[in-house]
């Protein structure tokens, strides 16, 4: 790993920052490396207000997306709201019906198959609200690239409106609004929101234009909070507001679905990263081993007892993905040192029968053995489709673009995009991602880098140190973790490797044989037991955590490397 050390902020801002948040200096420190630099920042990041929110009519088109739902709704017009098949898009087509519904009868959901229909709009969902008599589709986390579709839904006598956050191409679709923060003539302030985000801001907009009180909008939040987490979009700006409340909405009357999954936990309040790890990919189980709409059932279901049966069903499905999961990574792992590719500056690796819908996990999980850009194909009807992932600080989208030659259509972020190419085309495109990373991506940026905010000794860690801290949350790109170093540290005997297959690492250190030993543990690091033996000295990387064992909660240290 590369240990990469943040600029150490000016002293003087820190001292000034420390003297008037009456914190500490390390405390000061975090915050200015988040842009925090006086008290008035300080406040509305540690004690964020919906009032904040922008109004969501800055946001282009948003007038004209309000006035056509209101004229549907006036002429009793059916009105269907598509969306993805993954988290965010089944957030936001939960969150957009069911407000809906309780403004106008006529509302119908629309989720495409996974695998008859791919991502994004669909001809076959057209062809649904024509054949069903609905004039409008609200389409969400998708349909900024839809210019054909959306001409094709025209032709149908079809409105659309499109609630998107991607990045748009040089053309727009033909719709009668499209509300997407990235769109260069947008001015709304904040460009980071999810679909689901944008969701919330037009049912925030028709809420505003009915009088209704915004208060009527809280119940919401746990969708938005959840799509934000999920959809590893930026926890800053409006995204923080909207992940803070909508954690309260989870942690105190969270809707059945949530409350369904998350009944069997044994922890008492979530976190966004319990949201990311326990909800989210539950949500996102039912549209990669079944149909998304399983997962739109169980979260706009308002009975309890209903809603665990719902639950049920998508546990099973995500101890399907599990399993699918890990037999794919072990056969694509394979695949690699048979093919003597384990020195490429890329991983692309395809085998016709491997489940479409866990191929995004198992390029993430190949990053983790072979850190670099990634794709992992299967056979999607007459041609092959992928997810790609990428590693910190390089583009995957853009060396997807120099690659468009190769490939039929392809969408997404800067580290996660999906793709469709002819399947003779694949060595091709296999050879010219090959070229473009090796020429494109810097060498340090394939190996992988912890970014360390501040050095700090062991006796700066106190209950009130991390009582800060754990303010500093929701956690996510943008306010990441804080993450220290310190040195000289000596482990006092206590040291060993375990789990079932000795894989993990246990440690209890002091720094320079004095003060209060604390203890520590490394996941997947028993492989660094020797650097810690016989008394010798060495420097962590970790994040805080508490550890609860017997019912007694101590203070650790969450290895993320030893030197």
């Amino acid at each position: 790993m590369r240990w990469t050390i943040k600029p150490i902020p000016d002293s003087e801002k820190a001292k000034a920052l420390s003297t008037s948040l009456q914190v500490d200096k390390t405390v000061a420190q975090l915050l200015i490396q988040r842009g925090i630099d006086n008290y008035e920042k300080a406040k509305t990041f540690f004690r964020p207000t919906l009032d904040e929110l922008h109004d969501p009519f800055l946001m282009k088109d948003m007038e004209e997306a309000v006035v056509r739902i209101e004229q549907a709704i006036t002429q009793g017009e059916n009105i269907l709201v598509y969306g993805d098949y993954d988290v965010d898009g089944t957030t936001s087509v939960a969150l957009m019906s069911s407000y809906l519904k309780t403004i106008h009868p006529n509302i119908a959901t629309y989720i495409p198959d996974r695998y008859a229909e791919g991502y994004g709009v669909s001809y076959m969902g057209i062809d649904y609200a024509s054949d069903n008599d609905m004039t409008l589709i609200i389409a969400l986390d998708c349909g900024v690239k839809a210019i054909e579709k959306v001409a094709y839904a025209k032709e149908k006598g079809v409105d659309f409106i499109i609630c998107d956050h991607h990045r748009p191409g040089p053309e727009l679709p033909d719709a009668v609004a499209i509300l997407d923060p990235k769109r260069e003539d947008c001015e709304y302030p904040y460009d980071e929101l999810c679909g689901c985000g944008v969701g919330f801001k037009l049912i925030s907009a028709l809420s505003r234009k009915r009088n209704q009180p915004f208060s009527e909008l809280h119940p919401y939040l746990d969708l938005v909070a959840t799509a934000i987490g999920a959809d590893i979009v930026p926890i800053t700006g409006e995204n923080r507001i909207l992940a803070y409340y909508g954690l309260q909405v989870i942690n105190t009357a969270p809707r059945a679905g949530f409350k369904a999954i998350i009944q069997q936990l044994k922890k008492n309040i979530l976190t966004i990263t319990d949201v990311v790890f326990i909800i989210a990919p539950r949500i996102n189980a039912a549209g990669r081993m079944k149909h998304g709409n399983h997962a739109v059932t169980l979260l706009i279901e308002e009975d309890y007892d209903i809603a665990c049966e719902y639950a049920s069903e998508i546990e099973q499905y995500n101890a399907d993905r599990k399993e699918a999961d890990k037999v794919i990574t072990e056969e694509a792992l394979k695949q690699i040192k048979d093919n003597d590719e384990t020195s490429r500056k890329t991983t692309v690796v395809y085998q016709e029968d491997w489940h479409k819908g866990v191929i995004g996990i198992v390029a993430s999980r190949l990053i983790e053995t072979y850190y670099r850009p990634t794709l992992v194909f299967t056979k999607s009807g007459d041609m092959l489709a992928a997810s790609a992932r990428s590693v910190k600080g390089f583009d995957v989208y853009n060396a997807l673009h120099e690659c468009k030659d190769h490939i039929e259509q392809f969408g997404g972020h800067k580290y996660a995009a999906g793709l469709t190419l002819k399947e003779e085309n694949y060595e091709a495109f296999k050879q010219r991602f090959e070229e473009v990373v090796s020429t494109t991506c810097p060498e340090q940026l394939l190996i992988p880098e912890v970014t360390i905010e501040s050095e700090i000794n062991l006796e700066e860690i106190t209950p009130k140190f991390y009582r800060i801290l754990k303010q500093f949350a929701p956690f996510g790109p943008g306010n990441m973790r804080p993450i220290f170093m310190t040195k000289n540290l000596i482990d006092t005997g206590y040291g060993k490797k375990v789990g079932a297959d000795q894989t993990h690492l246990k440690i209890t250190v002091t720094q320079g044989n004095k003060g209060k030993p604390i203890g520590g543990i490394g996941f997947n690091m028993g492989n660094k037991y020797d650097l810690i033996s016989n008394k010798k000295p060495f420097n962590v990387v970790y994040a805080l955590d508490e550890n609860e064992w017997n019912g007694a909660v101590s203070l650790q240290l969450l290895i993320k490397d030893i030197k």
